[in-house]
């Protein structure tokens, strides 16, 4: 008997009463989404494409961030909550570098080599502090209960904000930074665009092709695969787990110390709670496109941002924008838990 007729008299289940109710609900529920938002776009064109642009660069820098904790996931299935605190830290280290030491405070070559310089220590120094992280606390509780790692990860996460809210950091109190571009931007039609948002895009898109790259069609990658699906089997085929998983980490901790210096050229604040916020928005990125999944990362980013944008324009405001993301997110649980990419049998990292 060939395959296909096999396919061919393979009986599928039906669908019970409550998944097709379930599934209709869903529909109606994006349905009515796509005609609001429709709707906005016929009646205030220009708001929209202005929210659309914001949205977009704020979308990018979730992403970066969200990459770092589904690449962690993803292989040790741990969720790093100290990863958005180390994005705390990138932002104050990428001003300290570019605004205290280099003065970049408006758009020159000297101020372009000091931010290129600026993004190079913070990739550097981001990446090894989370090398360090794995090396001593979560590489012994590799095999311990997940609840461990988890308790550790948080108890980094209060020692980063310590260190953030240090005087040589950025103390206790918000802090304000000169940046390179400041409120600067020029338009297309009647749509303001930020210099800053095609800085984070022009950055962000390649390094997420690099990562995208570096995963899929790489030996690297290869090994990263295989220690996702079984640590042992792996090791058994010569694989160093341990190198590979430190590798994943200096990967997610660089690419939030990229996030860092893109955040602080953005909004030009730091502040030692902001990785709280930030990185919370950032999992829950993660988790939107499929925790474990890359391209779910970067589309839950994206979604977010935009999402945050368009409610502060035309929906409940910007008060209660943590509040329309996180029901999004629990509709989306209800009718999809594994994420929007993210599948029972996805293949992690």
């Amino acid at each position: 008997m060939t395959t296909p007729a096999i396919a061919a008299s393979e009986v599928k289940p039906r669908r019970r009463p409550q998944e097709v109710a379930a599934n209709s609900l869903g529909l109606l529920l994006l349905a009515a989404v796509g005609i609001w938002l429709v709707y906005e776009l016929v009646a205030h064109p220009q708001q929209f494409a202005s929210l659309l642009v914001a949205g977009v660069g704020n979308g990018a820098l979730y992403a970066l961030i969200a990459l770092g904790y589904t690449m962690v996931y993803g292989i040790i299935e741990l969720i790093n909550f100290s990863h958005g605190d180390l994005f705390m830290l990138a932002t104050v280290l990428s001003g300290i570098v570019a605004a205290s030491w280099f003065s970049a405070d408006s758009f020159t070559i000297g101020a372009v080599g000091a931010v290129a310089l600026a993004l190079l220590i913070a990739i550097v120094v981001a990446a090894t502090v989370n090398v360090a992280a794995e090396r001593v606390a979560y590489r012994r509780l590799r095999r311990a209960p997940k609840l461990a790692p988890l308790i550790t990860a948080v108890g980094l996460s209060f020692m980063y904000q310590w260190v953030g809210q240090r005087n040589f950091m950025t103390g206790s109190a918000p802090k304000q930074w000169s940046t390179m571009f400041g409120n600067d931007s020029f338009s297309i039609g009647s749509v303001r665009v930020p210099y800053t948002t095609v800085v984070v895009l022009a950055v962000t898109v390649p390094l997420l092709l690099i990562m995208v790259y570096l995963v899929q069609r790489t030996r690297a990658g290869k090994a990263m695969r295989a220690v996702a699906q079984d640590q042992d089997a792996a090791r058994l085929m010569g694989i160093d787990v341990d190198r590979t998983i430190a590798f994943v980490f200096a990967l997610g901790g660089g690419l939030a110390g990229a996030a860092g210096l893109l955040y602080l050229q953005s909004v030009g604040t730091t502040n030692y709670n902001l990785g709280f916020r930030l990185g919370l928005i950032a999992f829950t990125a993660a988790v939107l496109g499929g925790i474990g999944n890359l391209q779910g990362a970067v589309l839950g980013g994206f979604l977010i941002g935009i999402l945050q944008s368009l409610n502060d324009g035309f929906l409940l405001g910007q008060q209660w924008s943590m509040t329309v993301v996180f029901t999004v997110l629990i509709l989306l649980m209800v009718f999809k838990p594994e994420g929007i990419l993210g599948t029972a049998t996805t293949e992690k990292v």
